[in-house]
């Protein structure tokens, strides 16, 4: 920190304050995400020219290409016509750029040293860390800082030392469910890579698809699959794509549960006779590994033998939740096996099974992670619990012994707010765990299953909440201020796009495919206004099958949208005023009335498409709540409270537009409701 002459009262606020907060006035323009630990503003800036150039101490290929894209990303954004586009490598690193000195090249595994150090002066950028890893992420967080005034393109004088807070910072993709082509695979590696996450944990079979070719049992892909699946080479492909970014790549392979792609070619490993077919709608299924066949264990350990060969890593996910237990419960083989070796219910049979397949891992060197069960008395304290009920069933398993892994409160499929997500934080600054306890608690993954996702929709869904979850999982909790870190992340989000995500950019694309035409105003007023319904409460009026198209309004509304989220701020700011802010109640205004007119000029569009008639109550609904909003503003403006009359009508209809539509709902609601009540 810069030496400043404090004032008492000063100086003991901030010795009350943990080392890793930092004056947000210094930092409030930097959009980092994550925000570093410790970051202090140095006078001056580097100007970039056509000279810059990054140079290497060792020539250490994945930290070389990390530097080469970072150039490429660079040059990209600013325009620059340098006179070097690929690194140096140098011994003595020296240049007029980015000097990276690293210590050593070191295996990626859990636990590796990320820390870096990043230094920018007026003559030179400095990156220093143990490893490449470090040196990565030093690159990350300098790509986030480049900015431009009339002068050029620059990156700000600072001094940031960094280090995560937890070690494992994942991101889960299901592909089972729908399938994910290895193009969108890589984009989002190389977003996670950008926002520091160092997991990429694929879940790669389920009751709807075994999406992994395997050639010792080819029947697993040829009739589990419908013909989309990896081959090895892609496997490796996007496994070696994953390590050179410094991102583990974890395989699940579901079992005894969620089996039934297992099954459909080879049914004798099922706990019931086939035959099976794959499933087509969601939710829990029957089909179950017969955990009393000893074919079954022979064949599993082939299987996983010949997986080893394509996933390095230490760590395998064998799922191992959500078996309803219905076929062992019929079948009399199963129940007289249970008897004779004193297996007392299902949770004990399936320990049984869990401690089987340990034994296999661990010959393999491989180490078994699985969602939270209650089967886990007899498996070994290396097995990782992957906390999903919630933070309860986090903070019992690490209490036992076992290392913990949070995924309760990170489920981005559910559509949840980015602010939700930020908050969930796995140690709250109240805990009271012990240090021991809370060194088993390794961290925590954001998991996309993939009931209501497809290629066109599911960056849109991973991203930019993803980037607060990767900051939670980094920074210091003491890291929270709403605020500022959604100014950040709507910078970051933007940047991610350099990255290849689709976040964005595909929701305009879809909605011309609606429109049929270039344009899309009304269209695109409408979708910034409605999110769609959290996926739990989905499947009405119709049941969702997985080959049903998602091209529609609540695939295309964003779970957080950013012109509701900054309507609604807005609205809290301008309500928490005991005098009218004219700034908030300009920008008010301007939405709503906005949203009132929309529906009129929407409605040809809707008429003619009929994709879009199970939202024109929708549509409706906002331009009828939006109306509501003004009349309230300009009673607020007035200071006037509304008639009784006009009060129980207005709530009345507030109320019928609250019921979802189209499988989406009203973001702008609770603002509109608090309008009312100031005015009641």
């Amino acid at each position: 920190m810069k030496k400043l002459a404090y004032g008492l009262k000063s100086l003991i606020i901030l010795l009350l304050i943990p080392i890793t907060i930092f004056s947000q006035k210094e930092v409030k323009d930097l959009s980092l995400m994550p925000m570093p630990e410790n970051i202090q503003l140095n006078d001056g800036k580097f100007l970039l020219d056509k000279d810059f150039t990054i140079v290497i101490n060792k020539n250490e290929k994945k930290l070389f290409d990390a530097a080469y894209r970072s150039i490429k990303l660079i040059t990209d954004r600013s325009g620059l016509f340098l006179n070097n586009q690929f690194p140096f490598v140098q011994p003595d690193a020296k240049g007029k750029g980015v000097v990276i000195n690293i210590s050593e090249d070191v295996e990626l595994k859990l636990g590796v040293d990320e820390t870096y150090e990043l230094v920018v002066n007026e003559k030179q950028i400095k990156i220093d860390a143990p490893n490449s890893f470090g040196a990565m992420h030093a690159l990350s967080t300098l790509a986030q800082l480049l900015d431009s005034d009339e002068a050029g393109y620059y990156f700000p004088g600072v001094t940031i030392k960094d280090k995560p807070r937890f070690v494992w910072r994942g991101l889960m993709i299901d592909i089972s469910r729908h399938f994910e082509p290895i193009e969108v695979m890589k984009r989002n590696i190389d977003a996670m890579a950008a926002v520091k996450m160092n997991v990429l944990h694929w879940h790669l079979t389920d009751d709807h698809g075994f999406r992994i070719e395997s050639k010792s049992f080819p029947k697993l892909h040829e009739l589990g699959s419908d013909g989309f699946f990896y081959t090895h080479e892609q496997i490796k492909d996007v496994v070696n794509y994953a390590y050179e970014r410094g991102i583990r790549v974890v395989p699940e392979f579901d079992l005894p549960g969620h089996a039934t792609a297992w099954v459909v070619g080879y049914p004798e490993l099922a706990s019931a006779p086939g035959p099976y077919v794959i499933e087509r709608m969601w939710g829990i299924f029957n089909p179950t590994i017969d955990p009393t066949n000893e074919e079954v264990y022979k064949f599993l350990e082939t299987f996983f033998i010949e997986m080893t060969e394509l996933f390095p890593d230490k760590y395998w996910h064998l799922g191992g939740d959500e078996n309803n237990g219905k076929q062992w419960n019929a079948n009399p083989k199963i129940q007289e096996f249970m008897k004779a070796n004193n297996l007392k219910d299902n949770h004990a049979l399936q320990n049984y099974f869990n401690v089987r397949l340990d034994k296999i891992l661990s010959k393999l060197n491989k180490t078994m992670v699985g969602w939270y069960t209650d089967e886990m008395p007899d498996i070994s304290k290396d097995y990782i619990v992957q906390a999903w009920k919630g933070r309860t069933t986090l903070y019992e398993t690490a209490k036992k012994g076992y290392r913990s892994l949070i995924s309760h409160g990170f489920y981005i499929d559910l559509v949840q707010s980015t602010e939700y997500h930020y908050n969930n934080d796995p140690i709250p600054p109240d805990s009271i765990l012990t240090d021991e306890v809370k060194e088993r608690i390794l961290g925590g993954e954001a998991t996309m299953w993939a009931e209501f996702v497809g290629p066109e929709t599911i960056d849109s869904r991973i991203w930019p909440r993803t980037a607060a979850i990767a900051e939670r999982l980094w920074s210091s909790g003491s890291i929270n201020n709403l605020n500022n870190m959604f100014n950040r992340l709507d910078q970051v989000s933007l940047q991610l796009e350099n990255y290849g995500v689709t976040h964005i950019k595909n929701q305009d694309m879809m909605l011309r495919r609606i429109a049929n035409s270039y344009d899309i105003e009304t269209l695109k007023n409408f979708v910034n206004a409605v999110k769609p319904l959290y996926t739990y409460s989905r499947d009405r009026p119709h049941i969702a099958k997985s080959y049903y198209p998602m091209t529609r309004i609540v695939d295309i509304a964003l779970p957080d949208p950013r012109s509701a989220r900054l309507f609604n701020t807005s609205v809290d700011e301008l309500l928490s005023n005991e005098k009218i802010n004219s700034d908030c109640y300009e920008k008010v205004k301007s939405h709503l009335e906005t949203w009132k007119e929309n529906h009129k000029n929407l409605l040809p569009l809707i008429k003619a498409r009929p994709i879009l008639a199970e939202v024109e109550q929708l549509s409706e609904d906002l331009s009828k709540v939006s109306l509501i909003g003004l009349e309230a503003l300009e009673l607020i403006k007035e200071n006037k409270k509304a008639d009784a009359l006009w009060i129980t009508a207005s709530a009345e209809i507030l109320k019928t537009a609250a019921v979802p539509k189209g499988e989406a709902e009203l973001a702008i609601l609770s603002s509109i409701n608090k309008l009312l009540a100031k005015v009641n």
